[in-house]
């Protein structure tokens, strides 16, 4: 009859921590922070803004340009009345040069462009911000269900190895007469769904380890751990407006959306330096160098004559200042403006509906996590009693004082407990989690 239980025996032992590395939640963290794409991609594009965080990009410096043109062309003239009759010529000319350019003014756009890069630097740097707690919450998550799920397959596994014992017991039983088939098949009956519950949290079990590597990155997802942290309660009291003054001053999101205003307020500022003048100054010096060929008459001759080679050089610099301003453009100038304060106003609306929304999560969340802190509390004593009325059942199983029937009901009522407080710790972790992110302390 041994064999009958062999099987959940070597499950048992497949599933145990031979060789695997142990893993804390801190070491998740960092796993995944190291890992993660999303918080890369973020960084990459906080070095793009932090590039582009210049005066050159803004527009303070000239543009200096190396020139070189070629000027060709062919000439055939025919005037009898000139004094320059004909003339059949072919000109090639090189002209290098060196030529800048530069903005001296222009409504200061290229001071609120050098700001627009400052806050687009900073908000650069939020966003990397909201990436690592969008991945710490995760691999928090990720981390205590895999615990919740192991913590609760041990709990599995006790129940099973009581259902084996029970089954040898009533086969010794049997041997002396003192119990029935019917005693012998119910215990079997109690042991095979014990071991089909086993094996069905054994795999939710590696599901929560597959869910835990793609968190922090791993591309092994079946890499096993050997989970060090514990689920204990030992969780602090919150109060409200505390948790409000933090979410005010340490909300990424919010700080974000503060960010996106001053750079509604500064796009405002640029629309409005287009009314006012453009100052420009423009330099350079040319070389140019032309050679001619052909042939030409003069009314004082008989004959045409043919030209030499004749090189032509020339030196040219010049210092120019141009200035403009636009005095009509049907209003595009003003409705641009328009368009940028109300995208101001649209900024602002966009942070008190946020304020709204998280000062309702924040209430919520607290009102939850106040609720789960009880639980966890009842739900401990709850197993407790279980426990305590499980040894005691056996005690009477064994004494012949209450039947199998009875003795199930109670190792159920044991698992249950087990599996209600393992959820309400599951929860009041991931409330808290979620009190810590909205006040910004994930990050920190």
């Amino acid at each position: 009859m041994k064999a009958f239980y062999f099987l959940p025996i070597l499950l048992l032992l497949s599933t145990g921590s031979f060789g695997q590395q142990e893993l804390s939640l801190s070491q998740a963290i960092e796993t995944g922070l190291q890992n993660n794409y999303q918080i890369q991609i973020s960084e990459a594009r906080a070095d793009i803004s932090a590039n582009n965080n210049d005066w050159a990009v803004a527009g303070r410096y000239p543009t200096i340009n190396l020139t070189l043109n070629s000027n060709n062309s062919y000439r055939d003239l025919s005037n009898p009345g000139s004094v320059l009759r004909t003339s059949n010529t072919v000109n090639t000319g090189l002209t290098p040069g060196v030529e800048a350019n530069w903005t001296i003014f222009n409504g200061h756009r290229v001071r609120y462009t050098k700001e627009q890069l400052e806050v687009q630097n900073r908000l650069g740097d939020g966003d990397i911000k909201i990436a690592v707690e969008n991945t710490i919450q995760g691999i928090i998550q990720a981390y205590y269900n895999a615990l919740v799920q192991q913590e609760q397959l041990d709990v599995v596994q006790e129940v099973l190895v009581l259902s084996r014992d029970r089954v040898e017991y009533q086969e010794l039983r049997k041997e002396f007469g003192q119990a029935s088939t019917f005693d012998i098949l119910q215990t079997q009956d109690a042991y095979l769904n014990d071991s089909t519950n086993y094996i069905l949290q054994a795999n939710t079990f590696q599901t929560a380890i597959r869910n835990l590597n793609l968190s922090m990155g791993v591309d092994e997802l079946n890499t096993p751990y050997r989970l060090s942290d514990t689920l204990t309660y030992d969780v602090p009291d919150y109060q409200i407006e505390d948790l409000r003054q933090q979410m005010q001053a340490s909300n990424n999101q919010l700080q974000n959306q503060f960010i996106n205003r001053e750079l509604a307020a500064l796009n405002t500022k640029v629309q409005e330096a287009s009314l006012l003048p453009t100052v420009q100054v423009r330099s350079g010096l040319t070389y140019d160098v032309a050679l001619s060929t052909g042939e030409q008459q003069f009314s004082f001759e008989m004959e045409p004559r043919e030209l030499p080679r004749v090189g032509a050089k020339t030196f040219t610099g010049f210092l120019n200042f141009s200035a403009s301003y636009p005095i009509f453009d049907a209003g595009v100038r003003r409705k641009r403006i328009e368009n940028a304060k109300t995208e101001e106003l649209i900024a602002q609306h966009s942070i008190s509906d946020l304020k709204r929304n998280l000062n309702n999560r924040l209430s919520n969340t607290l009102a939850t996590y106040n609720t789960q802190k009880r639980l966890v509390e009842v739900t401990t004593s709850l197993v407790a009693n279980a426990r305590r009325n499980l040894e005691i059942a056996e005690e009477r199983f064994r004494g012949g004082l209450i039947n199998s029937f009875d003795y199930r009901t109670i190792q159920v009522s044991y698992i249950n407990a087990s599996q209600q407080r393992l959820t309400a710790l599951f929860n009041l972790k991931n409330t808290e989690t979620e009190l810590i992110q909205l006040i910004g302390g994930l990050v920190r």
